[in-house]
């Protein structure tokens, strides 16, 4: 049996070598594509449920209007900050932290203005009385809390995925297939503080 000469124990030692990076390459470049993917799928669903919020407005600011006196100016805020949400659209392929947090002013700023909304309406009770208001609160609540539901899943998602990306060696890939860094939802500014409270009349 003839031996194998030390050049070709080298030459098979280094295909097998590049072999082996080759398969580890794509399979990291796979997994990458499928988080990345799952970022996307997230956003998808961060999206339809703020859509939700959005499509329930109009028949509650219909609602709202039907009430005798109703303060125009808190409908008008309503309006206009659903128009501002609805403008800002963010792309699932360019979720920089920039972009996520002007998308997320903007849905803030039609949070805070449908909160006023369901303040005044306290002052209503004939309207809070009825049928058509309080299907469409309850609908309202139920869409807040599949947002915020929805925002940790995100995040979550985000996370597996940046952390994937950047750990070494995945991050050779990452850097090679342009995959890049995705931003997440933050906590309003001010909300890790306790609200303060005050009993004096």
């Amino acid at each position: 049996m003839k031996k194998l000469s030390t050049g070709w124990i080298v030459l098979i030692a280094v295909a097998a070598i590049v072999f082996i990076g080759v398969v580890w390459g794509v399979s990291t470049n796979n997994r990458m594509i499928t988080a990345e993917e799952g970022v996307s799928s997230a956003w998808a669903q961060v999206e339809n449920v703020y859509q939700r919020r959005m499509d329930l407005i109009p028949n509650l600011v219909s609602t709202v209007k039907g009430a005798a006196d109703f303060e125009k100016g808190t409908l008008e805020a309503v309006i206009d900050a659903r128009s501002k949400a609805t403008s800002v659209q963010v792309n699932a392929d360019d979720l920089t932290e920039a972009n996520i947090a002007a998308f997320q002013r903007a849905q803030d700023g039609l949070s805070s203005a449908l909160s006023r909304l369901m303040v005044t309406v306290e002052r209503y009770p004939e309207l809070k009385a009825t049928q058509n208001f309080r299907d469409l609160q309850a609908q309202l609540e139920g869409t807040e809390n599949r947002i915020a539901v929805e925002r940790n899943k995100f995040n979550e998602v985000v996370k597996a995925y940046n952390t994937m990306i950047r750990k070494f060696p995945n991050s050779i890939i990452a850097s090679m297939g342009g995959f890049e860094k995705k931003g997440y939802f933050k906590a309003a500014e001010g909300a890790d503080k306790a609200p303060e409270v005050n009993f004096e009349f």
